[in-house]
């Protein structure tokens, strides 16, 4: 037991001022950033579906491929923000153009940073910005509240702070909001303010800073079936062209929705019914 008052006090400083964080083992090729304490988690096996089968997105997929690569490639590149309906395989695209650009032999990491951990990006660019690898930082479902600061952090990784962002790393993130705030947060502080264009602009003004606005539409029915029909082609799944289209439709019906997460979900049910196993 410490008896002596300074040596307590010199305990009590140490727990709360943990030492730096060592450098981590960059040998996987993705991870997931977490704190307290904070670490750089490696995933051995990344949820991902091949580029190929993202039927209905091939601008914003053709798009974020020749981002990535030149900056796998070391040259310039943009932030990204990826918008729009929720379903329609934003985070998947950015997963599966991580694989394709890694097939090419560029040995790029994806480091997954939550909304929530945002306070802690500037400890995580530190940790990053001398190692000797390049990194696509990805924040998925990123969106601001009312009375929500965290947008203040994300600048750090967008173009603030004297440093500003480190060369070797891009972020990639996803939204359902374009302005990644509702709508009638804008317009109550563009009413209420006094200076109304001054008192969203700073939010607003966020979405700005991602070089390129990439946007995800809802799908047609004809893309919904490919989808589908390209999931079956590609996982060896049998089923006639008219039975396929009408469980299909059925399937939407009942979701009350068509999208590319929709059809994933149909055709998991139907492999399943097939005997068909999804697993490598």
């Amino acid at each position: 037991m410490i008896t002596d008052p300074m040596e307590r006090i010199a305990a009590a400083l140490e727990r709360m001022s943990p030492p730096p964080l060592g450098a981590p083992d960059f040998g996987a090729e993705a991870f997931v950033w977490q704190t307290d304490p904070d670490r750089l988690m490696a995933v051995t096996q990344v949820s991902r579906v091949d580029l190929d089968l993202l039927i209905g997105v091939d601008r914003a997929r053709d798009t974020l491929l020749a981002n990535t690569l030149q900056f796998a490639r070391g040259l310039p590149a943009n932030n990204a923000l990826l918008w729009g309906a929720r379903g329609m395989g934003k985070s998947s695209i950015v997963k599966a153009v991580h694989a394709a650009v890694r097939a090419e032999g560029l040995d790029l990491k994806l480091v997954e940073l939550q909304r929530e951990d945002l306070p802690t990006v500037g400890r995580l660019l530190d940790l990053l910005r001398h190692a000797p690898y390049r990194f696509v930082l990805f924040c998925d479902d990123l969106s601001f509240g009312h009375d929500d600061a965290h947008y203040k952090s994300l600048k750090a990784v967008l173009d603030g702070g004297v440093a500003g962002r480190p060369d070797n790393v891009v972020l990639y993130a996803t939204s359902n909001r374009r302005h990644l705030m509702p709508r009638d947060m804008i317009e109550n502080e563009r009413s209420s303010a006094i200076n109304p264009s001054e008192a969203v602009e700073e939010k607003v003004s966020l979405s700005d800073r991602f070089g390129l606005w990439l946007g995800f539409h809802p799908c047609s029915q004809d893309e919904y079936l490919g989808m589908i029909r390209g999931y079956c082609d590609h996982y060896g799944v049998e089923i006639d062209a008219g039975t396929l289209q009408a469980e299909a439709i059925e399937w939407q019906a009942t979701r009350g929705a068509r999208s590319g997460r929709v059809a994933w979900q149909y055709f998991v049910d139907l492999a399943g019914r097939k005997g068909v196993s999804l697993t490598a």
